[in-house]
């Protein structure tokens, strides 16, 4: 009787469910797609070391000032380049998650 079908059991709120389902995929994936197309920059040592890269986590490039290079101090040089790097996942991880649709339980 009504076992082969969703009649009389929430067929309603199945379909109603499933297509909030889509939705919130099809925002995901728009929210996504925007991220990735985002170029993120950071800048540390005051200007000395910039690093861009997209949402995708793609390195489009790192800037070093001449006046940071010293042979002498190598590691001054590699911690900005660090910094520079962290900061800008942090920058893209902030903002995934910022964009993001509110999911139930995540």
């Amino acid at each position: 009787m009504g076992y082969n079908n969703f009649g009389g059991f929430g067929g309603a709120n199945l379909g109603n469910l499933m297509r909030q389902a889509q939705k919130m995929q099809e925002e995901m994936a728009r929210a996504k797609q925007e991220l990735e197309q985002t170029e993120f920059t950071s800048s540390v040592g005051g200007g000395m070391v910039e690093v861009k890269m997209m949402g995708n986590r793609e390195l489009k490039s790192i800037s070093i000032k001449q006046e940071v290079v010293d042979p002498d101090d190598v590691e001054m040089l590699e911690d900005l380049i660090i910094s520079a790097v962290n900061d800008v996942l942090g920058q893209i991880a902030r903002k995934e998650k910022e964009n993001m649709p509110n999911v139930p339980g995540m």
